[in-house]
């Protein structure tokens, strides 16, 4: 049995193949089993220290941090987008529920839960 790692549509799989000896003496391999190799996990959100008081910006549901529009510690107007939030492959910006001064609680490529706190606008 040899193992190989093949990878179609950018997906890896591990595939065993047995050789096998037809009745004419000719060597013919056999796919034995294929399995999907693991995929390495997303990074995890990382906590960052949000300030006590102030608007909790939260993750409406689960998804990735594709990008974050505004730096902590920039003034944010009500409606303004801060964070474009992926999920199942559509792009959905977070806005700023008040005027205010934003901190970010997220990193970009994370990956967050519902309720998960983005920013704080204080």
């Amino acid at each position: 049995m040899r193992n190989f790692i093949v990878t179609i549509d950018g997906k890896s799989y591990s595939v065993g193949v047995e050789e096998t000896t037809s009745s004419d003496g000719a060597v013919a391999p056999v796919v034995t089993s294929v399995a999907p190799k693991a995929a390495a996990p997303a990074p995890k959100a990382e906590p960052v220290a949000a300030p006590a008081n102030g608007e909790k910006v939260l993750s409406p549901f689960p998804g990735l941090i594709k990008n974050i529009l505004v730096e902590s510690g920039s003034q944010v107007k009500k409606n303004q987008p801060i964070v474009v939030l992926e999920a199942m492959k559509m792009d959905n910006d977070i806005t700023a529920p008040c005027d205010g001064t934003v901190t970010i609680s997220v990193s970009k490529g994370a990956n967050v839960e519902t309720g998960a706190v983005l920013a704080v606008i204080s």
